[in-house]
Formats: C-alpha cells, structure tokens, sequence
C-alpha cells in the first residue's frame, strides 16, 4: 500500500502553452504508479482554462473546489491542424460534481469567474493496459477555428 495527500504530490511543470493561465498540476499517480489511468489535481487560477484537446483514453474530472465548466465540440470540417469547430455541450462544474469524458472528444474545461479558484482532480484512462494516455492540443479561438496542433 501507499499513501500521500494531495498536497504533497509532486508537482508536474505544466506547459503553458496548454493553459490560457495560470495553473497548479500535483501528479498523484506519481506515487502510486498504477498501470491502468494517470491521476493529476489540477487547480486554475484567474479564470484559467485547458485550451482545446482531446485525449486517446477517457478521462474523469472530479471537482474538488470551485465553480467551472467543461465544454464539448465536434469538428465541422475536414483538417488535422487547421478546422473548423461548434461547441455541442457546455456543462458546469461545482464542487463534488463527477463527469467523464470519453476518449477523443474535442474539449476544454476550467475556472469560470474571474478572480475564483477551481480545481478537480483528472483521472486519465489508458487505452490499452501499460500504454499511457497521450493528449493532443489544438490552438484555437473556442468559438469556430482550429489554427493550429500545439506540439
């Protein structure tokens, strides 16, 4: 058995190319090392947000504190770096709430008032046993265009 607290879970530098500001990630699963899901607490600041992405195996966002939302959207046209996006679904997040989002759905999610923290802890699902979940990210004005894949 192993045992931490959150709190004390290393944290991981974040890109911030991958935010739109700032943002606290505390790796979990870095102690434990399970071989089915990665496990993060993630806290936004200042109206901090994902920018657009989708991940290879399905993730759970468990809200720990705060308000915020996660919203859905699909693609509307044909491109792998450059498209055009709707959002289809918007979903607020309040604290205890649980969602899941299912592998390779476009979204985003993070703090919606100004000057308020928001953090849940994500659970990252592999897809297949011992092979890691990869995440691609899209820069993009969250409206309707896609304008490029963030390495």
């Amino acid at each position: 058995m192993k045992k931490c607290n959150i709190d004390n879970a290393p944290i991981k530098k974040v890109k911030k190319d991958y935010f739109t500001g700032p943002v606290t990630l505390r790796e979990i699963s870095r102690i434990t090392k399970p071989t089915e899901h990665d496990i993060y607490h993630v806290t936004f600041k200042k109206s901090a947000r994902t920018k657009l992405h989708f991940h290879t195996g399905g993730q759970m966002l468990i809200v720990t504190k705060g308000s915020g939302s996660l919203v859905y959207y699909k693609k509307t046209s044909r491109g792998t770096t450059k498209f055009k996006i709707a959002k289809t679904r918007i979903i607020n997040l309040n604290c205890d709430d649980v969602v899941y989002i299912p592998p390779k759905i476009l979204h985003t999610h993070g703090s919606v008032k100004k000057n308020a923290i928001f953090s849940h802890i994500a659970v990252n699902f592999y897809s297949k046993k011992n092979e890691k979940p990869r995440t691609v990210w899209y820069e993009s004005d969250l409206r309707s265009n896609v304008i490029s894949k963030i390495p």
